[in-house]
């Protein structure tokens, strides 16, 4: 079988591309793998928010299409960019093992506690921004996009005194020397799947997805599953200041997420646990606590405050 993954241009997700090729390749039904580099509209526009032109859908929009018209066989995404509801025709083939799931402050040497009152922190993410102002109201968050090298490099001319980052993304490019520190859960949930690497492809090739399959790491399934059911059930996008973290100890997932106005000022949060094969369950019950204490009413004030 040959295989043609669809992948954006970054150096990110050429790794991540690059990545699942090499697992790929190791298995005995394929014969080679080729990458298909396109451009989507989510890379090509910079100077606006991702809510304002659309979230991060508008990563994987050309991908799915690439797929559709028969140009490539599957697609490699940071699973935070997935919606939560996958369109129609397309599915997660594969899900692979998590790498870190934190959130990494990248500055000039200080740590967060020891940045200046009045600090200039880079971070377009709402969830990042509404977590970062709970913790200190003093700082000034500014939008900051572009791939990795680029926000790194804005940082480094001194637009920025801090910026905040996927651990797993400066990991996987060998930049983890350029991280100050590694937030919490406690004080930074992430995002859902956030250091997840997923596998879509179109929901009617069944050879493709049974080969596919065999990359699937079950306890990040379960995790995975598990967040994702929590944006899901509130209907929350990839830009929504909504967090969600699952880890798995023995035969017990515990499920912890929040939401949170941007300024910071009201943050709900709520956990689960129970055995990872509920891992849906377990994420709508997490979900449900989240709308007994008002978290409707919430995002909708999070989406009037930031249009």
């Amino acid at each position: 079988m040959h295989i043609r993954i669809a992948t954006r241009k970054s150096q990110l997700a050429i790794w991540q591309a690059e990545h699942v090729a090499g697992l790929l390749e190791k298995l005995d039904s394929i014969e080679s793998v080729e990458l298909v580099r396109l451009s989507t509209k989510g890379d090509e526009i910079l100077d606006r928010s991702l809510q304002k032109i659309g979230g991060k859908g508008l990563f994987i929009k050309e991908l799915e299409v690439a797929m559709q018209d028969g140009r490539a066989d599957l697609a490699v995404h940071s699973m935070k960019d997935v919606p939560a509801e996958m369109p129609g025709g397309f599915c997660l083939a594969a899900i692979l093992e998590r790498a870190s799931h934190a959130d990494a402050l990248v500055s000039n040497g200080r740590p967060f506690a020891a940045l200046a009152e009045g600090a200039i922190i880079g971070s377009s993410s709402l969830r990042r921004q509404a977590q970062l102002r709970a913790l200190r109201q003093d700082l000034v968050i500014r939008p900051l996009r572009g791939n990795v090298n680029t926000r790194l490099a804005k940082l480094d001319a001194g637009e920025f005194d801090a910026i905040i980052l996927a651990a797993a993304g400066l990991e996987r490019l060998g930049l983890d020397g350029r991280i100050t520190s590694r937030f919490e859960p406690a004080d930074m949930l992430p995002a859902a799947s956030q250091g997840v690497i997923g596998i879509e492809c179109l929901e009617s090739n069944i050879e493709l997805r049974a080969v596919l399959s065999e990359l699937n790491h079950a306890p990040t399934v379960r995790t995975t599953t598990a967040e994702r059911e929590v944006a899901r059930f509130l209907d929350a996008s990839c830009q929504s200041p909504v967090a969600a973290h699952a880890v798995i100890d023995g035969n017990t997932l515990t499920l912890t997420a929040l939401a949170a106005l941007p300024d910071g000022t009201e943050v709900l949060r709520e956990s689960a646990s129970g055995d990872p094969d509920g891992a849906v369950t377990i994420g709508t019950e997490v979900a449900t606590k989240l709308r007994e204490r008002g978290v409707d009413d919430l995002l909708e004030r999070a989406r009037a405050m930031t249009e």
